[in-house]
């Protein structure tokens, strides 16, 4: 079995999830506690993280980590919206059409946390851009909830008809979300140099490592976060026409840089920063980037890292979701609630764990890398995530109410209070969040 092979065995045999090496011993009493097993998906994909990132210290000669898994800093870097202060400060989270709305038939589950996805909606149920949130919740109310489904797909806008685990199992969409690995690694017919980046320390066994971030909202953001803390170069490029949410990026920035390009007039800077890249995170639909012009052929043997809600094959491969939407469509909302009254995981842990998969993932395939050169694609989806949670043994519905995260499971960095790092053997990121968009859009001098 070549490395490649051996990668994606162990992914698909649900390393860092079902193995006796990952799967804790520790009772989760009131941790991340739900009627689904959300504390093993979240300790699995941290201990999967753990695990890849002790391959890549070995590769480089450098003595694994006996790790440990912490049942505060997992809880809190899961829940770590609701630990975040900026000047004292909590953020509001959902915006007023951001949520569970009952309909004809019904319910829905909306995301509207953008200005351009609020619009979208609106216009979906065909109201103006100005109207008072009341009518557009009774418009919601007389309308059925696949219409606002539909009509949400073809404009752009994110709302789902929330649906029951055996709907999602047995609609096309769910079918395919349930298939393949839970981090599909594959080699690209491409080769560059092998090796690894020189500089690597035992507490930054990334150094070195150039990332391309082109992610938003949490499960892209938290694999780049994640690859920062272990010592990569993280350069985060956002474009300059869409608004970001500013507590969003405070949230899961830190140890990155931060610029602005717009792709329409400055794709010759992003090829420039890609051709001498180890790694590119992207968040964008199939195809969106080839479309703009951007292509991986630039970089041989780059390897890249892909999230997505829905997997890229699929009916809803072209869709747009985030965690609360694919718990809505996939059943998780009725599982840890009702069919009269849907609710949610006691954390993004879709987006969260997906993260914490996607990094494990891109650290083998460097890894991996090293001994041939070959570009690989890592893949990991928000829905395949939430497919593996509905899959699992050991749910608990008499279970007791979440505890909240514990606050002194954070970091201080100046006016900003965030989660600590799930991983307590690397105990902070490199600096804090940076200012939106401030940094130069080029890399760092490479060690040599």
């Amino acid at each position: 079995m070549n490395a490649h092979e051996r990668l994606v065995h162990d992914y698909e045999s649900g390393i860092g999830i079902s193995g006796s090496s990952i799967a804790p011993s520790f009772v989760p009493g009131r941790y991340l506690a739900a009627t689904l097993p959300v504390w093993a998906l979240a300790a699995g994909s941290v201990a999967a993280l753990n695990t890849a990132a002790n391959r890549i210290r070995v590769t480089h000669g450098l003595h694994p980590v006996a790790y440990r898994l912490d049942p505060d800093r997992i809880t809190a870097a899961f829940s770590s919206e609701r630990l975040l202060r900026v000047d004292g400060r909590p953020p509001t989270m959902f915006a007023d059409l951001s949520g569970f709305f009952p309909t004809f038939d019904g319910w829905v589950r909306t995301h509207a946390n953008y200005p351009h996805h609020r619009t979208r909606l609106l216009a979906a149920l065909g109201l103006p851009d100005d109207i008072p949130i009341d009518l557009a919740v009774a418009q919601m109310a007389m309308s059925r909830a696949s219409d606002i489904e539909e009509r949400a797909a073809e404009a752009g806008a994110i709302a789902v008809r929330v649906r029951t685990e055996q709907e999602w199992a047995e609609s096309p969409q769910g079918q395919a979300a349930a298939a393949g690995p839970l981090v599909a690694i594959e080699t690209r017919d491409d080769r560059g140099e092998s090796g690894l980046p020189i500089g690597a320390t035992p507490l930054q066994p990334l150094r070195g490592v150039r990332v391309l971030d082109l992610t938003r909202v949490i499960a892209g953001p938290v694999a780049t976060r994640a690859l920062a803390l272990l010592g990569a170069e993280v350069l985060r490029i956002d474009p300059p026409q869409l608004p970001e949410i500013p507590w969003q990026f405070a949230d899961t920035s830190q140890g990155k840089r931060s610029a602005l390009l717009d792709l329409r007039t400055q794709l010759a800077v992003l090829d420039d920063l890609l051709a001498s890249a180890d790694v590119l995170i992207t968040g964008y639909r199939p195809g969106a980037l080839e479309h703009a012009g951007l292509s991986t052929a630039t970089r041989p043997g780059l390897v890249h890292g892909r999230v997505s809600a829905w997997g890229e094959s699929g009916p809803w491969g072209n869709r747009r979701g985030f965690d609360s939407i694919v718990q809505a469509a996939a059943g998780i909302s009725i599982v840890e609630g009702a069919p009269a009254v849907p609710g949610a995981l006691p954390a993004q842990a879709l987006d969260h764990a997906s993260g914490y998969l996607l990094a494990a993932g891109v650290i083998d395939a460097l890894v991996a890398r090293a001994s041939d050169g070959i570009g690989r694609d890592v893949r990991v989806a928000l829905a395949r995530t939430g497919s593996w949670l509905l899959a699992a043994p050991n749910r608990a519905p008499s279970h007791p109410q979440a505890a909240a995260p514990n606050p002194a499971a954070t970091v201080m960095h100046g006016n900003v209070v965030t989660a600590a790092p799930a991983l307590p053997e690397y105990p902070d990121y490199a600096w804090p969040a940076p200012a939106y968009g401030t940094d130069a859009a080029a890399w760092p001098v490479r060690m040599r």
